[in-house]
């Protein structure tokens, strides 16, 4: 039997804005306030629950941790692609991954760490693997590492280079988006952007599906991760964090940033959406162009103004 549910006051939506800003850093202003009410009237069709406060109290409850990741999940926008904003992309692996990979050489630092902070169902994280792939092994045709071990003869060619090793952490706070990158199996229409010879050194195809090859799936660590939380994934090399700032107040984006800073090495790089900017922000990241792209790099403590 189906509860009648009661209309949302003023009064219960400010209770849940404040409940979402609080546990996510998601700011609902006055002219996305419908799109809060909207949700939570879906919610309470779906829990079976009257009123608006009623759900409130269950969502704060022991027993309704889930239904908070429930409704944080359907206040994202989960539009993700495989070699989304493709300048951005090709900034990343022509010209700052080539600044990595030397400075790491260098310093006999062989592990890149690259972090995909709101990488929804997946495509993300999986086309930086692909793009990194690329450029290990154009990288180490030219800088070949003296005294790299080599594969057995009769194996396959690893899709990295010895002794580079590769390690992509992918976090959203919604576990859905989670469990299908995880998978790894997309649709044809998902692989649309996604060329033959990526598809065939990466992907496995089964019936109308593609499935990401264990080989490529060993380098991407799918995990919940909250920017509102203080402990998040350090030491990494690169940060996306596209389209996330997007949900979040000023206050709220400076508190990011600073986290974001902290997650990064020295001199790490941070690529946010088209959209975005650090601009009045902070004064820790310089500001990189490359033609229709940019990108941030770290300032470090001695170099800040």
């Amino acid at each position: 039997m189906s509860v009648n549910t009661s209309p949302i006051s003023e009064s219960e939506l400010q209770l849940l804005q404040a409940l979402v800003y609080r546990e996510f850093g998601m700011h609902f202003d006055e002219r996305r306030m419908h799109i809060l009410e909207d949700r939570v009237q879906k919610r309470l069709r779906e829990c079976q629950i009257d009123t608006a406060y009623n759900y409130y109290q269950f969502v704060i409850s022991a027993e309704g941790k889930g239904e908070l990741s429930e409704l944080v999940q359907l206040l994202t926008v989960h539009e993700t692609s495989f070699f989304r904003n493709r300048p951005q992309l090709d900034f990343f692996q022509r010209e700052i991954l080539d600044q990595v990979l030397l400075r790491k050489r260098e310093l006999q630092d062989f592990t890149l760490r690259i972090w995909s902070a709101g990488c929804s169902t997946g495509q993300e994280p999986y086309t930086l693997a692909m793009l990194v792939c690329d450029a290990l092994n154009y990288f180490n045709m030219r800088y070949p590492v003296a005294g790299a071990p080599q594969p057995e003869p009769g194996t396959a060619k690893p899709l990295i280079p010895p002794p580079w090793r590769l390690e992509i952490i992918a976090s959203d706070v919604s576990y859905n988006a989670l469990r299908v990158g995880q998978q790894g199996t997309y649709s044809q229409a998902h692989m649309e952007p996604v060329d033959y010879c990526y598809r065939l050194r990466f992907f496995d195809r089964s019936g109308d599906s593609y499935i990401a090859k264990p080989a490529v799936k060993q380098f991407i660590h799918f995990d919940f991760h909250n920017l509102r939380a203080e402990f998040l994934p350090l030491g990494n090399d690169i940060i996306f964090c596209r389209n996330v700032m997007i949900y979040f107040d000023e206050a709220e984006q400076r508190r990011l940033v600073e986290k974001l800073y902290k997650c990064l090495r020295p001199s790490g790089y941070l690529f946010v959406g088209h959209a975005e900017s650090l601009l009045g922000l902070t004064p820790k990241f310089r500001l990189l162009h490359s033609e229709n792209s940019t990108a941030y790099q770290r300032v470090d403590e001695g170099e800040q103004p």
